[in-house]
């Protein structure tokens, strides 16, 4: 397609209003600034976060306020088709993750790579205050840009920035090596994605607590995990597959009370919790349950641009494939149903894809 065509022609877009609900929308086709490029969407898969803050309600604050009329998805994943004046790295014909936060650049959280934790005004979320991934071609700032390797997928490449690149950040975070046995509270696609990656990075034991059967059975048909615990029994069990000792590292990705103060009791003294997952509650007994137990819990929010990098590379070096937690895919047209599925928790990833010509 040449710039002229691309000028004249519009596009389809999923907005979501906010009563669980998908809308298709005609849009102009997006002109690259200074330092911009027009991506291709090949994949965009479905965060929980737009279910939990978008999808079902238009819940969430500061920067997880939706814009209404915004078009969604801020998982995408394809291929500049068209390059704005200025660019210093990528070009067209490039495959790339855009990284969902495009930060204003030049505070402190963002020059140290964390888009995620800009606090300024400028600071704008793909599918949260500006047109994300759920449309056939994307606006996007080339700083914002990861490059794929061949090697990789669209479709892994879509779950690198918020799904894979949230993980890595708490097991970097954290630290998981094979000494260590590691437990990860709630097995939705990010849970999932925690047990890959320890698995890769050699974790002696790993061990899943979920209850939606569909997934329980996901996890243990994939092989991800050695245990796989429903809540009421997850305990006890723990510390009898850990000679009552507990796990070093504990990643919780369920963002309910249960499952935070499950992890944290069931590491053992000097070990290390993550939390994950977003929302929610926690209630535990400071004494008991950490101070005596010299254990410390981690926050982890999103990733940062350099760490995504290397997380890419090394999904390349691991021959790992994020895709393949991908159950659903859905072309744009049935987005709603995409989204019906994700909401229902019966489902791993849940992708829209597009059409390569």
């Amino acid at each position: 397609m040449d710039r002229q065509e691309m000028k004249q022609k519009k596009m389809m877009g999923a907005i979501l209003p906010g009563n669980s609900t998908v809308e298709l929308r005609e849009f102009d086709m997006p002109k690259p600034g200074h330092g911009q490029v027009v991506v291709k969407a090949m994949a965009t898969t479905i965060c929980g976060s737009d279910i939990r803050c978008i999808y079902r309600e238009h819940v969430g604050k500061g920067p997880e306020g939706y814009i209404p009329g915004t078009v969604a998805g801020h998982e995408p994943c394809g291929l500049i088709v068209e390059e704005g004046e200025g660019l210093k790295r990528f070009k067209k014909g490039d495959r790339v993750i855009i990284y969902h936060i495009s930060g204003c650049g030049v505070c402190n959280d963002c020059r140290r790579g964390y888009y995620i934790s800009c606090k300024s005004k400028f600071r704008q979320a793909y599918g949260w205050q500006r047109n994300g991934g759920m449309a056939q071609y994307i606006l996007a700032d080339e700083k914002d840009l990861i490059a794929l390797p061949d090697e990789l997928t669209y479709k892994d490449g879509a779950q690198v920035a918020c799904g894979f690149g949230t993980v890595y950040e708490a097991i970097e975070k954290v630290g998981v090596s094979g000494n260590d046995a590691v437990l990860v509270t709630g097995l939705g696609p990010v849970g999932l994605a925690t047990l890959m990656l320890a698995k890769a990075l050699g974790a002696n034991m790993l061990i899943g607590v979920e209850t939606n059967p569909y997934r329980i059975e996901l996890a243990k048909k994939m092989g991800l995990a050695d245990y796989v615990f429903a809540p009421d029994e997850a305990y006890d069990q723990i510390m009898k597959v850990t000679n009552g000792n507990g796990v070093e590292r504990a990643f919780d990705a369920s963002a309910s009370d249960p499952g935070r103060r499950l992890a944290i009791r069931a590491t053992r003294e000097w070990g290390r919790i993550a939390f994950v997952g977003e929302g929610g509650t926690c209630t535990f007994n400071p004494s008991p349950d950490i101070i005596h137990g010299q254990k410390t819990i981690y926050g982890s929010w999103v990733t940062s641009l350099w760490r995504m990098e290397e997380l890419v590379e090394r999904l390349v070096r691991w021959g790992i494939h994020p895709e393949d937690l991908i159950t659903d895919e859905f072309p744009l047209e049935q987005a709603g149903e995409a989204y019906r599925l994700m909401a229902s928790g019966n489902c791993g990833k849940v992708a829209v894809v597009f059409p390569e010509d």
